[in-house]
């Protein structure tokens, strides 16, 4: 199950890009695999910088379940979408209930800590939410224990110069810091909400 479950994850979040979100139909409820889809597999030590200039590290949300995406700023797409939907989603839960938001930028070369810091005080945005940023070296290190990618693109003529392809999956930690479910870009804010709250 757990191979199973790991190469399912490493299918659909290496390399997504940043691309329009999908068309599929959504579904209000949770879905059937909503809890079936941990794995101890995923999540681990890591040390990154945080939009303050501190340090963090997983023991920083131990305790509390935390909602981790990575992305990064000038993504045109795909994270702020996320994003907003992550916290259209936590509306519907309690406030005692709601996880904590963790965005992971895989662009350190334009993604200061003070960019971060900006970005994520977006509105619709979750409020709870810490925006992370590291070395190429601590990123793809902290990539590697959820089972993903990122990778830089080449120069355009875009007002960002250029794109990063990223994971495009919404990993949901447990207290412990290991993967309790995980989400899709198609799932609604409905969706994400009813799921969080069958595992709260």
């Amino acid at each position: 199950m757990r191979n199973a479950l790991l190469a399912a994850i490493s299918c659909f979040a290496v390399l997504a890009g940043c691309s329009p979100a999908g068309t599929s139909a959504q579904v209000a409820g949770a879905s059937p695999t909503c809890t079936n889809r941990s794995s101890d597999k995923i999540g681990g030590p890591f040390k990154l910088t945080g939009a303050d200039g501190r340090q963090v590290t997983e023991q920083d949300f131990k305790g509390r379940k935390a909602l981790v995406f990575f992305g990064y700023t000038y993504c045109p797409d795909i994270c702020p979408i996320t994003l907003f939907n992550v916290g259209k989603a936590l509306q519907d839960l309690p406030t005692d209930k709601r996880p904590a938001t963790v965005f992971i930028s895989v662009d350190p070369e334009r993604d200061t800590p003070e960019k971060l810091a900006q970005y994520i005080r977006s509105n619709g945005f979750p409020e709870d939410i810490t925006g992370l940023t590291g070395t190429v070296a601590e990123l793809e290190t902290v990539s590697q224990e959820f089972a993903t990618t990122f990778g830089k693109g080449d120069e355009d003529d875009s007002a960002g110069g250029y794109l990063v392809s990223h994971s495009s999956i919404l990993y949901l930690m447990d207290e412990t810091w290991k993967l309790q479910t995980f989400f899709m870009q198609d799932d609604s804010p409905a969706a994400i909400a009813a799921c969080l709250k069958t595992l709260s």
